[in-house]
């Protein structure tokens, strides 16, 4: 990514933080931490690396209320990031969170042993 890409989604994160805390009334979207955000080199898409606090199913209901108001998302985005055109979204769970758990607790039987 290109330096502008980079303060462009690091801009984004913490907008979004906001939008999806403050802004986005759907019950289904739980506790959600944007952990993420890659913007290409062009500025056309984003894709928003979420992490997701609860059961599979609240982490799968909370993804499709987010892609519901995806267009909700961009629009306040676009509002509050000036850009001639406002990137496409994409929505993806940050699995290096849980990866990171299961190394620790892999280790710390191993130490156990």
């Amino acid at each position: 990514m290109s330096l502008r890409a980079n303060r462009v989604g690091e801009q984004m994160k913490k907008e979004l933080g906001e939008i999806i805390s403050r802004k986005i009334k759907d019950p289904r979207v739980g506790f959600v931490t944007v952990t993420d955000v890659e913007v290409t080199g062009d500025l056309q898409q984003a894709t928003i690396y979420i992490s997701v606090l609860g059961s599979d199913q609240e982490k799968e209901d909370t993804l499709k209320g987010l892609t519901k108001a995806t267009g909700f998302i961009r629009s306040e985005i676009g509002h509050r990031i000036r850009l001639r055109k406002t990137p496409e979204i994409n929505f993806e769970f940050d699995e290096s969170i849980e990866y990171g758990n299961r190394i620790e607790k892999l280790l710390k039987d191993m130490n156990e042993d």
